[in-house]
Parts: structure tokens; sequence; C-alpha cells
């Protein structure tokens, strides 16, 4: 019997075939259907292997809207800088969900990358400013530049300021993204100087405290906090996160994994319900946008395996139509 070619994807696959105002788009189908209670999400599986700084993630999905499965095996090596590897490594393997048989294997890591910075574009399209118009990056990794590329698909972003502890890695960041959106992108000498005048906010870090002070942001900032992933890691502060309307990715999981919201809830500073509201009930209408021009609003997210179905898909159905790819034939 023959079965169904396997579409292999390969980063640069990826990129081709998910340009990212598709992402968002994804993005906007993914957090509807979890909201609306279409998606079977069971919790992340976190296996550590701390002698080598290393965690793996396995992430599983099934959309009853899309009929479709993911699979996806993430690894995160924080040592990985010093030895010229990427901090993460992952495999994605999209599946049918009426006959069972997988349809790709596709590049994990930029796959996360273009969905994790879609979903901060969603949230900045939902929650920040229209006039919003100056951005602050934190981190200069392949995650802060997705979560860049994003905010400026949404917003007539005029000029940004990147902040990383690596001052080189900054620059670099600074002189490839300048080159790639045509606007000024300026590294930043100090945290303070990177958020006074910033109206978008996007943290891509490894950070295990809050990377800026509170009194420096100025009234209506929108931000979107991605890094943190772990209990007691927090990238923003928790006087920030106090005053802040927070919306989050899935609230099952914040409880679980949000750091940045679970410490100052469990010094008691606010209750579960000040982060209620997924970002899904936004996009259903179910719960307001921005409220008002001076709302301090943050979009904290941990990442949820329906983004990955959502942008696999897309990804998938793009590249069969545009003929990306190489794909295999398994004789039986």
């Amino acid at each position: 019997m023959t079965h169904t070619p396997l579409l292999h994807l390969s980063a640069a696959d990826v990129r081709r075939a998910l340009p990212m105002a598709e992402a968002i788009e994804a993005m906007r189908d993914a957090f509807g259907q979890l909201s609306g209670g279409q998606v079977t999400l069971p919790p992340r599986q976190h296996i550590d292997a701390p002698s080598e700084h290393g965690t793996a993630l396995v992430m599983a999905c099934h959309s009853a809207v899309q009929k479709r499965f993911t699979l996806k095996f993430i690894t995160l090596f924080s040592q990985n800088r010093l030895k010229g590897l990427p901090l993460i490594h992952a495999l994605v393997i999209l599946t049918d969900g009426a006959t069972g048989e997988h349809l790709a294997v596709m590049d994990g890591a930029s796959l996360t990358a273009l969905r994790t910075g879609a979903a901060s574009g969603l949230a900045t399209d939902l929650l920040a400013r229209p006039d919003a118009a100056v951005a602050a990056v934190f981190g200069a990794g392949i995650q802060a530049r997705t979560q860049l590329q994003a905010v400026c698909c949404v917003r007539r972003i005029r000029r940004v300021s990147v902040f990383d502890a690596d001052t080189a890695a900054a620059e670099r960041f600074a002189v490839e993204m300048t080159r790639q959106l045509g606007l000024p992108v300026k590294r930043a000498a100090s945290a303070g100087q990177a958020v006074e005048q910033a109206d978008v906010i996007c943290t891509a870090t490894t950070s295990t405290t809050p990377v800026f002070d509170d009194r420096d942001l100025k009234p209506g900032t929108h931000i979107n906090a991605v890094g943190v992933f772990q209990p007691g890691k927090a990238e923003i502060p928790p006087a920030t996160v106090c005053r802040a309307r927070v919306v989050v990715d899935h609230r099952a999981s914040a409880l679980e994994e949000a750091g940045d919201l679970l410490g100052p809830l469990r010094q008691g500073l606010f209750q579960e319900t000040h982060f209620g509201t997924e970002l899904g009930d936004v996009v259903l209408g179910l719960s307001p946008g921005r409220r008002n021009a001076e709302e301090i609003t943050f979009f904290k997210s941990v990442g949820v395996a329906i983004q990955d179905l959502c942008a696999a898909s897309r990804a998938f159905d793009n590249a069969c139509r545009l003929g990306i790819g190489t794909r295999t034939t398994e004789e039986k």
C-alpha cells in the first residue's frame, strides 16, 4: 500500500510558507478555538536535564474544527549560546484527525518563533493604542525578532529600542532589524531608556527577574511578555502586573506556568480573577479590548499547543499550494 507522501518543511520552508501576517490570522483562529472550547489540550510535559541546563517540552493538541493533531518536541538549553548553538531545537508533526495519517514534519523552532511572535501581534492589535508608534524589545534572539516583526504588522511603528545584557547581540539585532524593517532600531543603554517612551514593550528573555522598572512606564503602554514559562521566574515587575489589565493566552496554563503572575498571586497582591481574561475571549467578543487610552495592558503568554496546530496547518496548506518542501513516500 502507498501512503500519502509525508511533507518535510525546513526552517526556511516554514518561513516561506507562513508569512507573519498569515501567522497572526492563524493565531486569531487558534485563540478563538481555545476559548470557544473546541480544543483538546493536554498539559504540557516538562522533562528537565539540570546537569546540562536544559529542558525538554512535549506539547500535543487536537482541533475539532480543523480535524488535525499536532505533536511538538522542543528543547531549550540555556548554555547553547556558549557553544555557538541555538537556544531552541524543535520538531512538529502534523497529523490528519480523520484518518490518523501523518501529513508533515516541520522545523519546530522556526514555527515556534513565528507563532509566538504572531500571538503578540494579535494581542497588540487587540490591546495596544491605535496610535502606538514606539516599540521596545527586551532580548535579541529569534523570539525577539518575530515579536518585533509581528508588532510592526499591526501598528505603524516609527522607531524601536532594543535592550539585552549582551550588548553585542543587541547591536546585531539593531543592525539586522533596521535593514529588514526599514525603520530605526537602536540599542538602548539601559532598560529605563528602552521603555520610557515605548507604546509597546515586548519581553523575550531568559531572565529570572524583572527586566525593567514599573516607574519607567508611561500611561497607555501595552506589554507582551513571552520569555517566562516557569513558576519561579518573572520578566515583568509585580507592581506593573498589579496595575495592568492582564490578558493571558490560556487560564489553566497560566495558573501552572506563568511566573510573572504566580509570584504576585502567591504574595496575595491580587486574586486569580485579575488574570481571568483569555486572548480568545477578546477575539470572540466576550471581553473588550483596550478600554481607555491611559490603561496599561499586559498580554502574558506561556505558549499553548493550539498555536502550533493552527500555525502548522496554515504552513502545510500554503506549502502544498506553493510547492514548498520535500516529500517522501513509504511503501508497505
